[in-house]
């Protein structure tokens, strides 16, 4: 048996927790009521005490297969006993350039190029630097500036989180951020689009805000604009019929490239590989993560259309065109995952699962409408949240009571703020989206 943690704070019950210091979590509150999981299959998670939990948000927006898929697990032991890691730089091996075809030719249009990374948070970074860099590569280097939007997640690096709009993940950072940086307003409003289905019909307009952003510091100055075509972290925010339609025409009206966060939304969460297959909107980059592997080793990267590739292929050939990467560029082992994971997806019809189970998860979700304190709902593909009325002066309190409640009875699935979100894998049934809503049903009772 180790031994126990030194130095125990005051604070914890189980001091075996006391050394692990945990990401985005109240740390004092969870080692006083901790919630552990042990293993995982398909749908389900296991807790030490051999409770199964169904995991209603795939992992965190990840294991889009489910949990454990034996295909994927298969690939990721056969690619350990064959190569566990090779060098990214002026040196590869056949798997990062497989997967890059599968993905290209996957992919809508002509994103020609794959960029890989090995987080959600990296690929965005990436994502950014390609854009500062190609308009560089072009001779147009007073394009510094970036475009990000309110309430947007891109992950935990400086430039994520200088475009992100998440005011905890900033405040703390302000004098350190990406200088250069605005935002657009975020899409949501609950006045013009409660218990909205889908798309809101409301709210293409707020697009033109980036007529403003130009017009403030012109177009000349400004490199990208950035967003999540559906916001996942800030409680599923979905864009309104038009919205990334406007942005994309004001983008080339002024030069500036579009960069869409596939992070969430890629991999089936819409019904699609990408965002582009469902609203018809063709960024100039796309930064992906999550479930390229379903979860299971990390992975992520930038894919690029042509004409962005291309600007950095030129000058004397035995020059390196981008100084940027990463000691795990394209793991072999993330790879093998990824392939694995790509057959997964294609061979099982996930995606087009995905778009049958929608109706299914939205009609039980709206069914949740007239419980006590909702104040909305709202959804698309396999996602959906639900925004409660705060508990005054206790913001969040109410949602996390919830949570833990509906993990205790056997069910997880995410709380931002007062916002309850769910995302199940693809492998979902239409017995288990009742089981998740039945259960919310009786947590938001419980706790009226």
């Amino acid at each position: 048996m180790s031994e126990p943690a030194k130095n125990v704070s005051p604070h914890i019950d189980r001091p075996e927790l006391e050394a692990l210091w945990m990401p985005f979590t109240h740390n004092r509150y969870f080692k006083k009521n901790p919630r552990l999981v042990s293993g995982a299959k398909g749908l389900y998670y296991t807790t030490p005490d051999g409770r199964e939990i169904l995991d209603a948000l795939a992992g965190l927006w990840c294991c889009n297969a489910g949990h454990c898929h034996p295909k994927i697990v298969e690939a990721v032991k056969a690619q350990v006993d064959e190569l566990d890691y090779a060098v990214a730089f002026q040196v590869h091996h056949p798997k990062a350039f497989e997967l890059a075809n599968r993905l290209t030719a996957a992919a809508l249009g002509d994103f020609d190029h794959v960029f890989f990374t090995n987080s959600g948070s990296e690929a965005i970074d990436t994502c950014l630097k390609i854009a500062i860099a190609y308009h560089k590569a072009r001779g147009d280097a007073g394009r510094f500036r970036l475009i990000g939007r309110a309430k947007g997640y891109h992950g935990v690096g400086f430039g994520g989180i200088s475009v992100g709009g998440m005011t905890p993940n900033r405040k703390a950072f302000a004098s350190t951020l990406v200088p250069g940086v605005d935002h657009l307003p975020h899409t949501h409003s609950l006045e013009h689009m409660a218990f909205t289905r889908g798309q809101p019909e409301w709210g293409a307009h707020l697009a033109d805000e980036l007529e403003q952003i130009v017009t403030l510091h012109d177009a000349s100055t400004i490199a990208a604009v950035i967003v999540e075509p559906m916001q996942g972290s800030a409680g599923v925010i979905v864009p309104p019929v038009g919205y990334l339609e406007r942005l994309r025409e004001i983008c080339d009206r002024h030069g500036i490239l579009l960069i869409f966060d596939e992070v969430i939304t890629g991999f089936g969460r819409l019904g699609e590989l990408f965002s582009p297959n469902r609203f018809k909107v063709m960024p100039d980059i796309m930064g992906f993560a999550k479930g390229i592997t379903s979860g299971m080793i990390p992975l992520g990267g930038a894919l690029v259309r042509s004409h962005v590739y291309e600007a950095f292929m030129q000058g004397p050939e035995h020059l390196v065109e981008f100084f940027h990467g990463y000691t795990y560029s394209g793991h072999p082992v993330a790879c093998a995952a990824g392939i694995a994971a790509m057959d997964v997806y294609a061979e099982e019809g996930l995606f087009d699962r995905a778009r049958v189970l929608e109706p299914v998860l939205e009609d039980a979700m709206h069914s949740l409408r007239d419980e006590p304190n909702v104040i909305d709902i709202r959804n698309i593909g396999l996602a959906a949240a639900i925004e409660l009325r705060p508990i005054d002066g206790q913001a969040s309190v109410r949602a996390m009571k919830i949570f833990h409640h509906c993990f205790d009875a056997g069910v997880m699935l995410r709380y931002t703020g007062d916002i309850l979100a769910v995302g199940p894998p693809t492998t979902i049934g239409e017995g288990d989206i009742a089981r998740i809503v039945d259960t919310l049903r009786e947590a938001i009772r419980a706790h009226a």
